[in-house]
């Protein structure tokens, strides 16, 4: 198989997440209730609508991509977390380890010290497991910021936690009580 070039895979990440998370109507897709859609019908509805994808393509991104972002199982596709639309990923409610990270940029700090964290237009609230993926993440948006989170404590107090197939930990809501901010 060939490497594609790095331009390209981030081209077909970046349409994935679009039509996989957020508007799989754009391209006459329907994501199942769980997320997932066939690898035939995505591949078919991307090339009627301008940007078409090799199922070689689309198995090196899936496979490469270092945040584990997709997943295929028998012959169907989905986003491992981060929808806005409808979808049920059906994860069990798992035992958080004591701390979680979330990284984020100055700008939402004082609305996140006041309300906590907040799922917004996602489902849920995206918690990575290390200072390091908290640290990109918050990066992503400018100079990054990372907030600790009590996950323990939370999940002590009755709090859910639920992790993604890519290692992504999800809550609907982290209260800022169990925030610890940067001095």
């Amino acid at each position: 198989m060939a490497v594609m070039d790095e331009r390209r895979m981030i081209r077909i990440s970046k349409y994935l997440a679009r039509h996989l998370r957020h508007d799989p109507r754009r391209i006459g897709i329907t994501l199942d209730a769980n997320g997932w859609v066939s690898v035939d019908v995505l591949l078919r509805a991307a090339a009627e609508h301008g940007f078409p994808i090799t199922a070689a393509e689309l198995w090196q991104v899936v496979e490469s991509n270092d945040k584990r972002r997709y997943a295929i199982e028998d012959g169907r596709i989905r986003a491992s977390q981060g929808h806005s639309v409808p979808v049920d990923l059906d994860l069990p409610a798992v035992e958080p380890p004591e701390v979680l990270y979330h990284g984020t940029v100055a700008r939402f700090v004082g609305a996140i010290r006041k309300e906590g964290l907040r799922a917004m237009n996602r489902h849920h609230v995206h918690l990575s497991p290390d200072w390091e993926t908290a640290t990109r993440v918050g990066a992503r948006r400018g100079v990054p910021v990372v907030l600790v989170v009590a996950a323990e404590a939370m999940h002590a107090d009755g709090y859910l936690f639920r992790r993604s197939a890519n290692g992504v930990w999800l809550a609907d809501h982290v209260p800022p009580g169990y925030l610890r901010f940067p001095s």
